[in-house]
């Protein structure tokens, strides 16, 4: 690969399974043979812990990086899996949406931190957090490809559509190359007839190519592994959630490799 790719994993809703995706995709691609560095965005920090990284022993975070006061290098953590570096967040980062209001052009912070360290990475991977504000912004602004997690559940599509309105928006304003890389379906239970219905009208109001193939069950394992700060691939392996992460992290992968082709031509 030439240089990193950005990709956000992002939804304005709580509760998707935005961080477990960053987290399993994250250590599926490492395992892959790729240098991923994952970005938690969140001040929730799911994806720090889910890394089992503790909080309180952090000196350095993503607040200290984006307000200026430290640079990246100085908070990468290398975790225990192969090829995975993260930059951890703290409920510290919160404060920055308020702290970046008054900062000139700042909805590029993220942008420039990720410039200083993108050429040592094939994949970035950025956990934003679910709000469209300040933040939420500088994310998209920062990112090449979005990877929204759905949840088939009342009002999914409203939500989707308001998060693409703000897409088109960033777009146009800030950051020309932001595209959507596909929906992934998580915690699917097909067995309920109105998830089934709702998945349906999300797969009719978008084209095939960005909607994954691989859509993640409701499975025990991958919030256990979570809170045993375990990628789910590696907790237990031979799992149904391992298996769906891991084609998943493929599938991922598949599209980065179409994106570099066109960037060749």
């Amino acid at each position: 690969m030439n240089l990193g790719v950005v990709i956000g994993v992002v939804n304005q809703k709580g509760g998707v399974g935005k961080s477990t995706t960053s987290i399993n995709v994250s250590a599926g691609l490492g395992a892959l043979g790729k240098k991923v560095l994952l970005i938690d965005f969140d001040p929730q920090g799911n994806s720090t812990t889910g890394f089992g990284i503790k909080k309180k022993t952090l000196d350095v975070s993503i607040y200290e990086i984006i307000m200026g006061e430290a640079r990246p290098q100085e908070g990468i953590i290398k975790t225990r899996y192969k090829n995975v570096d993260i930059i951890p967040a703290t409920s510290m980062f919160s404060e920055a949406e308020l702290q970046l209001a008054d900062v000139e052009q700042r909805n590029y912070q993220l942008r420039k931190v990720i410039l200083q360290v993108r050429d040592d990475y094939d994949v970035i991977i950025v956990d934003c957090l679910p709000s469209l504000g300040v933040l939420a912004v500088n994310a998209l602004v920062a990112c090449d490809r979005i990877i929204v997690p759905m949840v088939c559940e009342p009002f999914a599509l409203e939500g989707l559509a308001q998060l693409m309105q703000t897409v088109k928006k960033v777009k146009r304003a800030a950051n020309k190359d932001l595209q959507l890389m596909g929906i992934v379906f998580t915690m699917l239970d097909r067995r309920l007839l109105a998830s089934n219905e709702i998945m349906r009208d999300i797969k009719r109001t978008f084209p095939s190519d960005v909607i994954f193939k691989t859509e993640i069950p409701r499975n025990v394992r991958i919030t256990e592994a979570q809170s045993h700060g375990e990628p789910i691939i590696f907790y237990d392996k031979s799992s149904k959630g391992a298996d769906t992460y891991k084609r998943l992290s493929k599938e991922v992968l598949e599209k980065v490799r179409e994106m570099e082709r066109k960037n060749e031509q």
